[in-house]
C-alpha cells in the first residue's frame, strides 16, 4: 500500500519516514496517476479542516478515490459539533473517572497524537478517543466538577505543535504506519417508531404535502408508528429507531446532524450521513466518478490557490458550479472570460475548490430514482421555459420549473439504468435520484442526490402507493436486521 502525508507546504516539514511521500495539497489534486492508484494510504496533515477548507477537501477527494484516509470528512464533520461529542463521552464516562480519580487538578488537557499521550495512566483513555475520532493530533480538555467530564475535544494541526510536540507526531506517526486503523461502531436500538424531518416553511422541499400524507399512511401500513417532526426536535430523536429525513439536506445545517445523532443512536436513517456528505459535494461527486470510470462531462477542478483557472479542457460556453448547491442554485452558465472572473469572485467565497463542467444543452434530464440498489422509478425532467436548466431562479425565492413525465422503469433504456446503478453503489445503499444526461445515445452523470424529491403526482405516477410503500419496507427491513 502506497503512503501519503499531504499539507500545504511538505518543505516546512521535515517526515523522514521509510516508505512514505510526504506530497502538497496542490499536487494530491491535479495528480491524474494518484487519482487512479489503488491501495494508498493518506495523513491528512493540512492546517485547517474547516468546511470546504483544502484539508476538507483532501480528506473528501482521498474518499472519493478509493484512498485510506485519516481523518475522514465524517470525522471532520463530528467536531463540528461540540454538544454530540459531550454526549458521546458519556458511553465511557467510567473511563474517564477511573483515569483522573484521585487526581488533585481540576482541569487536564491531553494532546493525543494517533492515540499516544505520553503518560502511561492515560493511555487508554488516549486510545479510545483516537478510536473514536480518528484525527492525527486531537486536544482533549477535561474539567471536574461533581465529577470529572470532558469539556472540549478538537483536532490541532503542525501549526499549533513545539518542536518537541513535532518530533513526538513524527514518532507516533511513523508507528501508526504500520498498523491498521480501528473501525467505530455503533449500538443497536429496538424500538418500531419513525419519525419524518420536514422544514413547514422550505418553499421547495423536496416532497409536496400530499406526498408527505402518503408516506405517513405507507408507513402506518408497514408497521410503523409515525411522527412528523422539525429541527426542534433534536432531543427527542432517541424516542425513535428509523428517521427519514425530508427537507433539503446539506453537511453546513441542522439536516447533517440529525443524520449523525440517529445514525449514533442505531436508527435506521434515510438519508444516512455519509450519503448527504457524498452527495452534497459536486466536487466529490464529480472524482468519484472520473475515479471509477463512469462517464461524466468532460470537467475540471478550479483551485482558489492558482492564479489562473486551468479551464483549457473546456470551451465557452461551460457550467460552474459551487460544491453544495441544491436544485439547480449555485450553478451559472459562464459564457466568456470576463464572465467567469466575476463568478468566480464569489463562488471562491464559500469553498476553496469549485467544479467546471462541459455544456451539454439537452431538452430534458433523466432522473433515476433508486434504493437499497434497485430501480424505484425513472422521470424525464424538462428543462424551463426558455432556459438551460430544469428550474429558472429568478429573484428572491421565485423559480419556474420545467414539466415531467414519469416512464415505468422497465421500458426506461437498459443503459440509463445500468448508469445509474454504478453510480450509486459507489455511494450507498440509500435512497438516491441519479441525474442523468442522454447525448447520441450515450449517458453522462451530472450528479446523485440524497434526498431525491418524490412528489405526489410525479414520480409516484406509474406505481402510485407503491413508492410509499416499498420505501418504508426497506426502512423496516433494516430495523429487523440491526
Amino acid at each position: 500500500m502506497s503512503k501519503l502525508i499531504v499539507t500545504e507546504n511538505p518543505k516546512k516539514w521535515n517526515f523522514d519516514i521509510p516508505g512514505v511521500e510526504v506530497i502538497s495539497a496542490r499536487e494530491y489534486f491535479a495528480n491524474e496517476g494518484l487519482r487512479h492508484l489503488n491501495k494508498v494510504k493518506v495523513i491528512n496533515l493540512c492546517k485547517s479542516y474547516q468546511y470546504q477548507s483544502t484539508g476538507y477537501y483532501v480528506s473528501l477527494l482521498a474518499e472519493a478515490r478509493g484512498h485510506k484516509v485519516l481523518p475522514e470528512a465524517s470525522t471532520i464533520q463530528d467536531f463540528r459539533y461540540p454538544a454530540m461529542i459531550k454526549d458521546d463521552a458519556q458511553d465511557f464516562d467510567e473511563v474517564i473517572q477511573k483515569t483522573f480519580k484521585g487526581s488533585k487538578e481540576t482541569k487536564v488537557e491531553l494532546r493525543i497524537y494517533f492515540g499516544f499521550t505520553g503518560s502511561a495512566h492515560t493511555t487508554k483513555l488516549g486510545l479510545l478517543l483516537f478510536n473514536l475520532f480518528q484525527t492525527p493530533i486531537l486536544k482533549v480538555v477535561f474539567v471536574k466538577k461533581e465529577k470529572w467530564a470532558l469539556e472540549q475535544l478538537k483536532p490541532l494541526n503542525i501549526h499549533d505543535l513545539s518542536e518537541e510536540e513535532r518530533t513526538t507526531l513524527s514518532n507516533q506517526l511513523g508507528l501508526f504506519l504500520t498498523k491498521k486503523m480501528v473501525v467505530r461502531t455503533s449500538n443497536p436500538r429496538r424500538k418500531f417508531d419513525l419519525a419524518i424531518l420536514v422544514n413547514p416553511e422550505d418553499d421547495n422541499p423536496p416532497s409536496d404535502a400530499k406526498a408527505l400524507q402518503k408516506f405517513v399512511k405507507a408507513a402506518e401500513k408497514t408497521g410503523f408508528n409515525t411522527e412528523i417532526i422539525t429541527k426542534n426536535d433534536y432531543a427527542r430523536l432517541t424516542q425513535f429507531d428509523a428517521l427519514f429525513i425530508r427537507e433539503t439536506t446539506n453537511v453546513n445545517n441542522h439536516t447533517f446532524r440529525f443524520a449523525k445523532k440517529a445514525e449514533a443512536e442505531g436508527l435506521v436513517v434515510f438519508d444516512d450521513p455519509m450519503s448527504i456528505l457524498r452527495c452534497t459535494n459536486k466536487v466529490y461527486l464529480n472524482e468519484l466518478m472520473t475515479s471509477n470510470k463512469i462517464p461524466v462531462p468532460k470537467s475540471t477542478i478550479i483551485s482558489k490557490d492558482k492564479a489562473t483557472p486551468d479551464t483549457e479542457k473546456l470551451e465557452f460556453p461551460f457550467i460552474l458550479k459551487e460544491p453544495d448547491g441544491a436544485f439547480s442554485r449555485g450553478v451559472k452558465k459562464v459564457k466568456n472570460e470576463e464572465e467567469l472572473k466575476a463568478l468566480l469572485k464569489g463562488f471562491f467565497k464559500g469553498s476553496e475548490l469549485l467544479i467546471a463542467q462541459e455544456f451539454m444543452p439537452t431538452p430534458f434530464d433523466w432522473r433515476v430514482g433508486i434504493i437499497n440498489n434497485e430501480p424505484l422509478y425513472v422521470c424525464r425532467y424538462y428543462m424551463a421555459r426558455d432556459h438551460w436548466q430544469i428550474v429558472n431562479w429568478k429573484e428572491g425565492d421565485k423559480h419556474v420549473e420545467g414539466n415531467a413525465d414519469t416512464l415505468a422503469v422497465e421500458q426506461a433504456p437498459v443503459g440509463l439504468l445500468q448508469t445509474a446503478l454504478k453510480a450509486t453503489k459507489l455511494i450507498g445503499n440509500g435512497l438516491y435520484g441519479v441525474d442523468i444526461k442522454e447525448v447520441n445515445g450515450k449517458f453522462y452523470v451530472i450528479e446523485v442526490n440524497d434526498n431525491p424529491n418524490i412528489d405526489s403526482g410525479v414520480e409516484d405516477k406509474i406505481i402510485k402507493n407503491k413508492l410509499y410503500e416499498r420505501i418504508m419496507e426497506i426502512m423496516l427491513e433494516r430495523i429487523k436486521m440491526k
